[in-house]
């Protein structure tokens, strides 16, 4: 571990962990309506792409609900939010953020970042800001600036040493 004045401002600075040291990732992304970016998520942040279905009884139940910032996503996402508190989501799903993708570069008109402050008044919000590769199909560039708290919410959780290699 690197120590130094940062570690008052950031904390600790470890090394990352070699690949495959990680649990499989937790979540499901779905999304609340279609051309939501789903698939994109999945494949830069992991998880699993269940579409616009609900996550089946071999998928992670921890939802990853995925809207745009335009109005009708906006209010899709708002309707699958009520769902989850009312109850109408399938026994045993949990709705653990919504993840809203921004459908254009640039900042919101107010009428919808007034509804993106209701969606976060009732649940936690990631934002996702607009990210030319991804309309032109390369996804693989990686997480977009801005977006360490969905990083840290969707890498894989670090497993303890198995018993046999802890010695006494």
């Amino acid at each position: 571990m690197r120590q130094g004045p940062e570690i008052w401002i950031r904390g600790p600075v470890t090394a990352p962990e070699p690949p495959g040291t990680g649990a499989a990732r937790r979540f499901s992304w779905v999304g609340a309506h279609g051309g939501a970016g789903v698939s994109t998520l999945a494949a830069v942040y992991g998880g699993q792409d269940c579409g616009r279905a609900w996550p089946g009884p071999a998928d992670p139940a921890s939802v990853l609900l995925v809207a745009r910032t335009h109005a009708a996503g906006l209010a899709a996402a708002a309707r699958t939010v009520e769902d989850f508190r009312r109850g109408r989501a399938p026994a045993g799903l949990g709705l653990h953020a919504v993840v809203l993708v921004a459908d254009a570069p640039g900042r919101l008109p107010r009428p919808l970042a007034r509804s993106v402050g209701l969606l976060e008044s009732a649940v936690e919000v990631h934002r996702v800001p607009w990210v030319t590769g991804w309309r032109l199909g390369e996804a693989g560039t990686g997480p977009p600036r801005g977006t360490d708290p969905l990083i840290r919410l969707t890498r894989p959780v670090r497993r303890p040493p198995p018993c046999s290699a802890v010695r006494g």
